[in-house]
């Protein structure tokens, strides 16, 4: 397998990470922060600007976790690829939106 593929990955679960604040929030008919508020991503956005980018990031997840090389579940290596992405990408919105949500 080719290093671009794991990148693939990674990215992929990174993308797939970034879709569930997006959609919980934009189908719990919540405002939330997106790309497209003023300012960006600080500002909210509403609920069906957060469905519609929660569902980019998440059609954004599949093609480069599916489409780009031969991803298989059954596969370790290529999961903990996708897992690590998700962790990233977990771990930086945690940072970024704790500073609106966070009581500490």
């Amino acid at each position: 397998m080719d290093w671009y593929h794991d990148l693939a990955y990674f990215l992929g679960g990174a993308f797939l990470a970034n879709s569930l604040p997006h959609l919980v929030n934009g189908i719990s008919g919540r405002s939330f922060q997106s790309p497209f508020a003023k300012p960006p991503g600080k500002g909210l956005s509403s609920p069906t600007v957060n469905v519609l980018w929660g569902f980019f990031n998440l059609a954004v997840a599949y093609l480069l976790i599916v489409q780009v090389g031969g991803f298989n579940i059954h596969n370790p290596w290529q999961v903990g690829i996708v897992g690590a992405g998700i962790l990233a990408m977990s771990l930086m919105l945690a940072r970024a939106f704790g500073r609106f949500y966070s009581s500490e």
